[in-house]
């Protein structure tokens, strides 16, 4: 049996397909309202910081910087190594906790906040749709029209400023990981010269481009998992958009005085607003993303109507029952108790990362030189940093564990001086195969800072032939 009205959906079905399970693409409707342009605000403040923040240096160092190859990851001003992993998974799961502790007060904010999804989605790729192809009902005409002139012009147009987009987009997604001035620099140079960042480029292009100007809300109906987590995270005192069903029932019908009927008068606007095509007057969906378009189209009709905003709102389900809220339940708590423990892990394995601290590195290519028939060559990188007051220092670098007679440090200077935040120290050692047992030797560096007589000792091992 048909639908009397194509917004009217079986309680089974997602507005995203038809009854035969095929894709129907939504065309939402344009809103303007108090959260919408809140948000856009918003959204335009993230895309500047994303585009702004790995060109910004500090003492000639990128403030963002995650360099996978060299183990190095900085963040305004301090570093992280390989061996700081305690300090970065308390940053990640920092991360993760305060996710759940916003979702579970405010519920869904980040979707309709923050998401990259959603904010270049509304801010960049449906303005410029509108720009070329015209507002909703355009597009959906021009979308279900047969090929002609017209629809090859602007659907052509349409991709070649998107992959324009996308390509600006996958860069500076890019330069947070190679770093913005290597990129500017091999942007100039033929492909084949660096083929693999190359490679990584055009795959984030075309992986930006399919997402953002194809799959849209498909990414947060089937493979977002944060949308599954929300039933976990959230509870009755979550904040959430909902739809009060005692002002608004019964909806108004045809026939029906208005009188009889709530203040919803069943127009269907909050839908036809709607990315993923939902009724939000079935209630908390997954398909939701909270980006309160509903909101603002429900309070435009309720103006006109002559009747009271806030018939579709931020409130809680338990605020809606009437039994009042309560912001700090059990689960806001457990979530924020965390977060504090992680907060107070995260400053103490700072601290202890303060003054000057090394990381030994074997040195690129391969692990060990074979000199002569009794002598093979290791290369080692020290890394040192220092933190707060950047002071000169006087390091000087030894090792034990091995007679003296058995090897030879080479290096330009032994002590030198470290001057900055950062340095990395080539060290290569040279020493006798008859020291090895299986290949292998395991040895202490001796670092010492003679103008603090400080003493930092880190073990490494030697490696060369095993015959």
């Amino acid at each position: 049996m048909a639908n009397k009205n194509q917004f009217e959906l079986h309680d089974s079905r997602l507005g995203t397909v038809d009854e035969k399970g095929h894709r129907v693409y939504l065309f939402p409707e344009e809103v303007k309202g108090f959260w919408r342009t809140r948000r856009e605000i918003f959204y335009w403040f993230l895309i500047f910081f994303y585009l702004i923040l790995p060109w910004i240096y500090i003492q000639g160092e990128q403030m963002i910087l995650l360099n996978i190859p060299a183990r190095e990851f900085s963040f305004f001003t301090y570093k992280f190594y390989a061996h700081n992993a305690p300090i970065l998974i308390f940053v990640i799961l920092g991360f993760l906790f305060f996710i759940g502790f916003i979702t579970s007060i405010l519920g869904r904010v980040w979707c309709g906040w923050a998401c990259p999804q959603t904010v270049f989605i509304t801010s960049i790729f449906l303005k410029l749709e509108a720009l070329i192809e015209g507002k909703p009902r355009q597009r959906k005409k021009l979308n279900d029209s047969p090929w002609n002139k017209e629809k090859i012009i602007k659907k052509s147009l349409k991709w070649i400023v998107f992959t324009i987009v996308s390509l600006h987009i996958s860069h500076t997604f890019l330069g947070y990981f190679v770093g913005t001035h290597h990129l500017v620099s091999v942007s100039f140079q033929n492909p084949a010269e660096n083929f693999t960042l190359f490679s990584i480029m055009l795959f984030l292009t075309a992986l930006f481009l399919l997402d953002f100007g194809w799959f849209r809300e498909q990414f947060c109906i089937i493979a977002c998992p944060y949308g599954r987590m929300q039933s976990v995270i959230m509870d009755d005192n979550s904040m959430a958009i909902l739809y009060d069903e005692k002002r608004g029932e019964p909806r108004r019908q045809p026939g029906m005085k208005p009188n009889e009927h709530g203040d919803c008068i069943n127009c269907y606007a909050c839908v036809k607003a709607c990315p993923t095509g939902i009724d939000i007057r079935r209630g908390v969906q997954l398909e939701c993303i909270a980006c309160t378009n509903c909101i603002d189209a429900c309070d435009d009709i309720m103006v006109k109507t002559k009747r009271p905003k806030g018939l579709i709102r931020y409130d809680t389900q338990s605020n809606m029952e009437g039994k009042g809220r309560h912001i700090f339940s059990f689960r806001n708590i457990a979530y924020l108790i965390v977060l504090i423990g992680l907060l107070i892990g995260f400053i103490f394995s700072v601290s202890m990362s303060q003054g000057i601290t090394t990381t030994v590195l074997r040195g690129p290519g391969t692990p060990f030189r074979v000199q002569s028939d009794t002598k093979t060559l290791n290369h080692f990188q020290i890394v040192l940093e220092q933190s707060g007051d950047i002071k000169t220092h006087n390091v000087k670098f030894a090792i034990e564990g091995v007679d003296k007679e058995n090897y030879e440090i080479k290096m330009q200077r032994n002590p030198f001086e470290f001057t900055t935040t950062h340095k990395r120290q080539n060290v290569f050692i040279v020493f006798d195969n008859s020291i090895l047992e299986k290949g292998s030797r395991k040895f202490t560096f001796i670092i010492t800072d003679l103008d603090t007589n400080k003493v930092i000792k880190k073990e490494a091992v030697l490696v060369g032939p095993t015959k």
